[in-house]
């Protein structure tokens, strides 16, 4: 993910937030003299690894071009409970108009870098890989797979455009795990990754035969997965996924299998508690 294609997402974020809250005009920052200069701080309530500083100075520079942000925590850095994250001075009427949605884009990421950066943490001396799911929140999507990778993890297919995933309902409505395979091989661009679902050993065997190198697989149990290894080994990557928390990750990974897919780091969102004061 390049720097400029994630720039345009930022720009189109923010704009649509600022848009969102402000409309057509924040009446409760008219409070403050035009003119008054202020300076904040924000401070985590939790411990966190920081994300989203980018939307968060986008905000702040898309309503006073003058401000000054000086980050004392990093992109990826953790932060302990109280914590002062950054500093802020600028104009007052800026500012507060955008504090809650630089905060919301702050809280909302650095949840997902955090609990990503628990996984990766939890799989620690392993080789496996914590990968995310297409499972974000409306908008967000190149936001949150920006987070997943700041707390340790790594992406999957943005979309549906630039990689092939055949789950159960492609290989219901095109006749079989063998045929829908063929079919992806004809069709998919070079370059394209394909992956297939198989729910049981006998479709992982399947899917093998049939000259899958990247499959997925649904709900296995610890026992079945250990299998699959054995099945698929030198013939093609595995990934688990289905059911998989933090406190059985590490068996997970222990059966052998080289990734495993969370949706709850960009599904499951537990904002960060953080707090904005004006000095």
């Amino acid at each position: 993910m390049s720097y400029t294609y994630l720039s345009r997402h930022i720009r189109t974020n923010v704009r649509a937030a600022l848009d969102e809250d402000i409309g057509s005009g924040d009446l409760s920052a008219q409070l403050v003299a035009e003119g008054t200069h202020a300076t904040a701080t924000v401070i985590t309530r939790e411990a966190m690894v920081l994300c989203g500083a980018l939307w968060f100075d986008e905000c702040f520079l898309t309503l006073d071009q003058n401000c000054k942000i000086d980050w004392k925590v990093q992109e990826g850095t953790r932060a302990e409970p109280h914590q002062t994250l950054c500093e802020i001075r600028g104009d007052a009427r800026a500012m507060l108009s955008a504090e809650r949605p630089a905060l919301n884009f702050l809280q909302t990421l650095s949840a997902t870098a955090t609990l990503t950066r628990r996984y990766v943490d939890a799989l620690a001396g392993l080789n496996t890989r914590i990968m995310d799911t297409r499972k974000t929140l409306p908008g967000l999507r190149m936001a949150q797979k920006h987070a997943v990778k700041t707390g340790g993890g790594h992406n999957q297919r943005i979309g549906l455009f630039d990689g092939v995933l055949i789950k159960e309902n492609h290989i219901a409505v095109a006749n079989g795990i063998g045929a829908v395979l063929e079919h992806a091989f004809q069709i998919t661009p070079p370059g394209i990754a394909i992956q297939i679902e198989v729910e049981t050993l006998e479709q992982l065997d399947e899917a093998l035969n049939a000259g899958a190198r990247l499959i997925l697989l649904d709900n296995f149990s610890l026992s079945d997965m250990r299998i699959a290894v054995t099945h698929a080994k030198g013939r093609a990557e595995l990934e688990a996924s289905g059911g998989i928390n933090l406190e059985n990750v590490r068996l997970v990974a222990e059966t052998g299998v080289d990734r495993i897919s969370i949706g709850a780091l960009t599904k499951d969102v537990k904002a960060i508690d953080l707090s904005m004061r004006f000095v």
